[in-house]
């Protein structure tokens, strides 16, 4: 009989990529949606018609209960979250119900309804903050510095709590940036791929940065996902760093981002102070080695091949979107031709 695995936050980057990777597992999968007015879609929608979807929400302990009666998942994986950094200092108190409290109604319906089920939490390398070591390991105290740090903080030690307390086989990925093109454009990465594309075919001249000193630890999310699942299918509960174990600066994204299109970034990128955040986090590097000894696990994507693979999709959507319907035509005739 088929697995079955349930996701949170299945519209999302890592939520199709994760559905993708699963359903080529041969695993059933089952994708929890939030009701919006707004139904978005587009990054499973060539997979929507493998994958169940089902509405539920994270600030409605009901509905967890009602889709896991339902669905009696073997792996559960809570993605969802109100996961942009900066939104998190304007909606504080709702990025605290989603992204801490959602965890534990999460929890608590799984141990009420399917207490055998494998459980994994989203954590962030965000946790880390200020950081107190470089590089951040397992055992690096956090210290977060936004309400998305926090929050997460809190959702990291809930699990911890329930597989101790309930001896829930649950775990935390503690995952440092990964990108893609389905990124979201409010990221800065995305920010970055998606400008140098409109600078490069002439829809805009600058790009406005906040702080370019900033260093992260940038992978591919398709690698991560697979570091998820192996998690899952170890022996006993583990909490395990995702990392590259290299990082880069802003600045670096952007030298790569505009050299993929043969452009100066320094004619190009304007400092806006309106970007910056309340609290830096400065120098994000994570140390992989136990994920690495232990799930075998490995990235196999180097930082600009990822930024490529970035500018190279916003590149062609561009161009496709901001085609006049004469030239749509026109470029679908040739490629049909």
């Amino acid at each position: 009989m088929a697995r079955k695995a349930l996701i949170t936050g299945v519209t999302g980057q890592d939520g199709s990529y994760l559905a993708e990777f699963l359903l080529s597992k041969g695993y059933e999968v089952t994708g929890m949606v939030r009701r919006s007015s707004v139904e978005t879609f587009e990054r499973v929608a060539h997979i929507k018609d493998r994958i169940r979807l089902r509405q539920a929400d994270l600030l409605d302990e009901l509905s967890l209960i009602e889709i896991m009666e339902e669905f009696q998942p073997d792996e559960v994986y809570n993605l969802a979250a109100m996961s942009f950094v900066p939104t998190s200092w304007n909606q504080p108190i709702l990025t605290g119900e989603f992204t801490a409290i959602g965890v534990t109604r999460m929890l608590e319906a799984a141990r009420r309804v399917c207490p055998k089920a494998r459980f994994y939490q989203a954590s962030s390398s965000e946790m880390f903050g200020k950081v107190r070591e470089v590089p951040q390991t397992e055992s690096t105290p956090f210290y977060p510095r936004s309400p998305y740090g926090v929050a997460k903080v809190f959702g990291h030690y809930i699990t911890v709590n329930y597989r101790e307390s309930y001896g829930l086989f649950a775990v935390s990925g503690i995952l440092f940036n990964h990108e893609s093109p389905r990124r979201g454009k409010e990221f800065v990465t995305r920010k970055v791929t998606d400008g140098v594309a409109r600078i490069k075919l002439g829809l805009a001249r600058e790009l406005r940065m906040g702080n370019l000193d900033s260093e992260r630890d940038w992978g591919f999310a398709g690698d991560y996902i697979e570091a998820m699942w192996l998690m899952l299918q170890q022996p006993k509960p583990e909490d395990f760093v995702v990392a590259t174990g290299v990082a880069h600066s802003v600045r670096d994204l952007v030298r790569a981002a505009f050299a993929r299109v043969g452009l100066d970034w320094k004619k190009h990128v304007v400092a806006d102070p309106q970007f910056l955040r309340p609290a830096e986090v400065e120098h994000l590097r994570g140390d992989s080695s136990k994920a690495r000894r232990i799930l075998q696990w490995q990235p196999k994507v180097a930082f600009e091949q990822l930024i490529h693979m970035m500018v190279d999709a916003d590149l062609e959507r561009v161009a496709r979107e901001s085609a006049t319907p004469a030239q749509a035509a026109r470029g679908a005739g040739q490629v049909s031709g």
